[in-house]
């Protein structure tokens, strides 16, 4: 059964649950869909696939900047809803308000 509703949305600030991480919302997947491969080397707690994951503009002390692809049940608010510094954020969002990053509207 694919989910119909997500917990977070696009220009969100969020953390991750159990690492060092946090990071804007840029895109969702209903169900996992990143490939067997990868969820076997790099989902070390094997989340379950059916539910939101969520791909984000990530940065931490250790890594910099980079895109993580998370499933909800490991993602939280990030109350602080400091900016994010990650490189690509300026061309996919406008503005911070109340700790979401507002999405650019397309020229016509």
């Amino acid at each position: 059964m694919v989910p119909t509703t997500t917990k977070f949305s696009i220009g969100q600030i969020l953390r991750h649950r159990h690492f060092a991480f946090r990071g804007v919302v840029v895109d969702i997947d209903p169900i996992y869909s990143n490939g067997e491969a990868w969820y076997e080397q790099i989902a070390t707690s094997k989340p379950r696939k059916d539910q939101p994951w969520y791909h984000l503009l990530a940065e931490d002390a250790a890594d910099g900047h980079y895109l993580a692809y998370v499933s909800e049940q490991n993602l939280l608010i990030d109350e602080a809803a400091e900016p994010i510094g990650h490189p690509e954020l300026a061309a996919r969002f406008g503005p911070l308000v109340d700790g979401v990053y507002q999405t650019k509207q397309p020229l016509n």
